[in-house]
């Protein structure tokens, strides 16, 4: 670490202990609303043509889960890392770093 860089409040373990904590949460969340979307795209998409290759469920459900996790993955760290403090120390270490 460098000298006069401000540390980052999720180098505290009990502060890092409660924001990791608090994405995991989220992201089980996450994983329930997932699923129950990835369910019911799956009973409409039989509902229309149930007909279609068992290729074809695989790949829509697979895209659905893919993109609803990552998305919620990396939003979820964005807001975390805004609610620990994390981006205010980073933003202070530039503004120093400019002078």
């Amino acid at each position: 670490m460098r000298m006069g860089t401000p540390s980052s409040p999720l180098d505290d373990p009990a502060t890092a202990l409660a924001i990791w904590t608090r994405f995991r949460r989220l992201m089980r969340w996450m994983f329930l609303t997932t699923t129950a979307t990835v369910t019911g795209a799956m009973i409409i998409l039989y509902r229309q043509d149930g007909r279609v290759s068992i290729h074809f469920y695989i790949a829509v459900a697979v895209g659905i889960a893919f993109c609803m996790l990552l998305t919620s993955a990396l939003m979820g760290l964005v807001f975390l890392s805004n609610a620990s403090g994390h981006d205010a120390s980073v933003g202070r270490s530039d503004e120093d770093g400019a002078e």
